[in-house]
């Protein structure tokens, strides 16, 4: 089925929110192929961490919104990492009742011992992770392209709130061959929220 907005005989909109709502279950469907339409806007992280690039995005700001679809608030991955290590929680208390999800969150936030907002709703490591898939045929453009798209999106998180983010961006981008990719994580901001 198509992801996109149709019209009916009354007006209303409906296959882009019901196709959404169907991937967005424990049910099927399990997949879920869409051109840029999908690349903004729309949430498909309550029960997917896997994106595949069929073909690579011109910039690093459309590899960031594609990605985003997936890596989100108590994304799937998150929440995988969260039952695996504090599953435990819902039994300890001998929980009956509520929201479990809740309870193993609370626990990992205390666990964590960290003073961002971040941790653990949108960071928490563990064996499950956002994990971006692009098929790439040897010696095809999309190699080259996936290279510079992975230097440019850490060049672009630095330009990220900067006046004039097109100048800053190209001359960090001349910089890149010449400093090394963690002075560059060194000088990014740090948008957490302080506690």
């Amino acid at each position: 089925m198509r992801l996109a907005d149709y019209r009916d005989e009354e007006g209303a909109a409906g296959r882009l929110t019901g196709v959404r709502d169907a991937f967005n279950s424990p049910f099927r469907p399990f997949v879920l192929a869409t051109t840029s339409i999908g690349q903004e806007g729309l949430d498909f992280h309550p029960y997917c961490h896997r994106i595949w690039h069929w073909n690579l995005p011109r910039n690093p700001v459309d590899l960031e919104q594609r990605e985003g679809r997936v890596n989100r608030y108590k994304s799937h991955a998150i929440r995988l990492n969260i039952a695996r290590d504090h599953v435990g929680a819902i039994t300890a208390i001998g929980h009956c009742g509520g929201d479990p999800w809740k309870v193993m969150f609370d626990a990992a936030r205390d666990a964590a011992q960290h003073d961002s907002d971040l941790v653990p709703y949108w960071i928490y490591q563990g064996a499950t992770k956002v994990e971006r898939r692009v098929p790439l045929l040897p010696y095809s453009r999309e190699i080259a392209r996936l290279k510079w798209l992975k230097k440019s999106v850490a060049i672009y998180r630095l330009a990220f709130g900067q006046p004039r983010q097109d100048d800053f961006f190209e001359y960090l981008s001349s910089l890149a061959d010449r400093v090394s990719a963690a002075d560059l994580e060194a000088l990014q901001i740090n948008l957490a929220p302080r506690g």
